[in-house]
Parts: C-alpha cells; sequence; structure tokens
C-alpha cells in the first residue's frame, strides 16, 4: 500500500527519527529532544484521493511511488479520522448511484476537524454547469456537509469554503477557521502538542515577537499572549484572510499579519530595499527579540537567515530536518541550543517534524 499503516513497528519507527535528528545535529550543543507521539491511528485530518473508473465499479485509489500507474484501491484509510473514513464510504455510495456525480469524476478531497465538521471537494474532468450544482446541492444536504466543486478554471462552492477547527492548547481552547486549499496541519493531535512546546518555551518573554511563515495564525494566535505585542508575515492571501478571522475570534489585540514574503519582509528589514508597507505597519516601533519560522522544506534562505542573526532567541519548527540541520550550522556559535523536540506528525514515514529553541550565546 502507498500509505503504510504498522502499529506494531510505531515505537521503532518513532526511535529511529529521533536518532536521526541527533545525528543530523551531532556536535552541537542540542540537549536530549522531546517526544510528542502520534495516536497510532486516525490522526489525520485531511486527505485526497485519485477516483478511479473501472467499469460500472469507481473507488478511491492511490499510488505507490515504485508503480505510479497502477492505482491501489483504498476503501479505508485508517490513519484519516474517523469522520473522513465515514464519509468516505458515504460518498463513495452516493457517486455510484448518481451518474450526474460520477461522470468524469477524479479527485476527491476530504477535511476534517476534531469537533465533527467537515468539507467535500469533487474535481473533475468536464465543465460544471447547472445540472451538476443543482445535483451538488442535493447530496451536500444527504452529507450534512459542505460540498465545493472544482473543474480546470472553475470552483464552485455550494455553502462555504472552510471547516471550523478547536484545539486545546495547554488547557486553553482555540478557536480556528481553516480554509480549503490552504495549509494547515495535518495531525490535529500532534499540532497541539507542538504549539504547546512553543508556547511554554516562550512564556514571559521579554519584548515583541516575529512570525515568518504565519500561515493561518497557528502558532502566533495563541503565543501573542507570551509578548507585549507579535506580527506575523505571511504571502498566501487566503492564509491571511483566515489568521485576520483567526484573531478576532479568539480576542488577540496585540497580534497584526502583514501580507507579505518573508523574503521580501527580510530585505526591507534589513534595509537593503524600500518597503512602503513597513512603514504603514509601523515595524519600526516594535522591540522584536524573538523569532519564530517554520518554513517550507527549502528552509531559511540567506536574506532570511541573516535577519535571524538580529533575533536573541530563535523558535524553529520544521519539516525538513536536513534544512534545519543546515541552518543551525550557518548560524554557527553565535546561538546555542537550549531546546529540542521531535512531533511525530506523520507516523509510518520517514517524515518528521522537529523543534528547536535556540538562544544568542
Amino acid at each position: 500500500m502507498p500509505f503504510p499503516f504498522a502499529p506494531e513497528q510505531y515505537e521503532t519507527q518513532l526511535t529511529e527519527k529521533v536518532e536521526r535528528l541527533k545525528m543530523l545535529l551531532e556536535g552541537t550543543s542540542m540537549p536530549e529532544p522531546d517526544v510528542f507521539r502520534s495516536e497510532p491511528s486516525h490522526y489525520r485530518m485531511r486527505a485526497e484521493f485519485k477516483f478511479w473508473h473501472e467499469g460500472d465499479d469507481s473507488w478511491y485509489a492511490m499510488f505507490d511511488p515504485a508503480e505510479p500507474k497502477v492505482p491501489v484501491r483504498v476503501d479505508q484509510f485508517p490513519v484519516a479520522s474517523k469522520l473522513l473514513n465515514q464519509l468516505m464510504v458515504t460518498v463513495r455510495s452516493s457517486v455510484l448511484q448518481d451518474p450526474q456525480l460520477r461522470e468524469r469524476l477524479f479527485q476527491v478531497e476530504f477535511i476534517t476537524t476534531q469537533q465533527g465538521d467537515a468539507l467535500i471537494t469533487l474535481i473533475y474532468h468536464k465543465p460544471l454547469d447547472d445540472a451538476w450544482e443543482a445535483c451538488g446541492r442535493h447530496w451536500q444536504e444527504q452529507w450534512g456537509f459542505p460540498v465545493i466543486g472544482r473543474a480546470r478554471k472553475q470552483r464552485t462552492v455550494l455553502s462555504r469554503d472552510y471547516v471550523n477547527e478547536t484545539l486545546t492548547i495547554q488547557g486553553r481552547e482555540y478557536r480556528f477557521r481553516q480554509y480549503e486549499n490552504s495549509f494547515t496541519q495535518p495531525n490535529a493531535g500532534v499540532c497541539e502538542q507542538m504549539v504547546g512546546w512553543a508556547q511554554r518555551h516562550t512564556q514571559n518573554s521579554d519584548g515583541d515577537l516575529l512570525e515568518l511563515y504565519c500561515g493561518n495564525g497557528n502558532f502566533s494566535v495563541p503565543l501573542a499572549a507570551n509578548f507585549k505585542r507579535a506580527l506575523g508575515t505571511e504571502i498566501s492571501r487566503v492564509s491571511v484572510q483566515s489568521a485576520q478571522h483567526n484573531i478576532e475570534t479568539n480576542g488577540i489585540d496585540n497580534l497584526t499579519i502583514a501580507r507579505m514574503s518573508s523574503e521580501d519582509f527580510s530585505n526591507a528589514w534589513l534595509g537593503r530595499t524600500e518597503s512602503r508597507r513597513l512603514r504603514e505597519w509601523a515595524v519600526s516601533d516594535y522591540s522584536f527579540k524573538t523569532l519564530l519560522v517554520d518554513p517550507p522544506r527549502a528552509g531559511l534562505d540567506d536574506d532570511t537567515l541573516a535577519l535571524a542573526r538580529n533575533f536573541e532567541r530563535i523558535v524553529y519548527v520544521s519539516c525538513n530536518p536536513e534544512t534545519l540541520a543546515a541552518n543551525v550550522r550557518a548560524l554557527g556559535a553565535d546561538y546555542r541550543i537550549e531546546a529540542a523536540a521531535v512531533f511525530d506528525q506523520f507516523p509510518y514515514t520517514h517524515h518528521m517534524e522537529a523543534g528547536l529553541v535556540l538562544v544568542r550565546t
């Protein structure tokens, strides 16, 4: 199967991930990392599947990288939430009985939440007309969750294009709006632990917080209370929209979101380029001492590393330990690792989420 599920191997695989992080950061000041485990099953809140047609039958499919042209049938997906598995059965049953729903359907995407909300996206190799919309509205009512239809250059939202999630961080509930086709952490339980770890390591902080790649405010909304003021930057318009909603919903009054890439912000903040927007956001009025980054797999670029060297503390969460280690070595002896963690977002795979707290020496 393209997505392995082996609960009996969980502890062994997790130990291997911890040892891998230690090996990558060998020779640094890294202390023994905290390890945050995932639930062994039903931990993944979102999934997408190809929808394969074969004669009168249709089913969900995934593909093994070793045989990328051979579909592997998926009737149940034990790593995904129980609600997502229920919806897989419900949606497939409906597709099989409705030709309008089935015709040229090639992908289905599900987003679910811990509180029982869900969003279903149906993606087609055909234009979506009024007949499809009427069909979609019928099944949306039957399924009890919002539906989105997608086709080439077409997106039909039948009611809403987001789910509402609640994450419990160190005993407090935070409400988040998560939009379709935007990034969110797939393992909600480990996400709660990850944000809680960052929150604990920034308690009673001096100065202000800058977060780059802030997304929908997943970190900055809960962490803002630890600082006098906080500023987050994010390039995705949808994520900024979501973050603004989440700030208001959670009653956060000291956090501002700036729509700007980390590279552009770094260059402007370092004085290499002019930026009217930095003046509009009154960035010079902040007293930044803590930087939080959760970058893409490529890690921090040279400009962002140059910016990072201006901070007393860096909280670095990474989905790629190789680039994390390279960035830490680039920062050199100016920083020591005060705390480390492994967050097992993706059990039964080699993927690993890691966190470091770096403090200026």
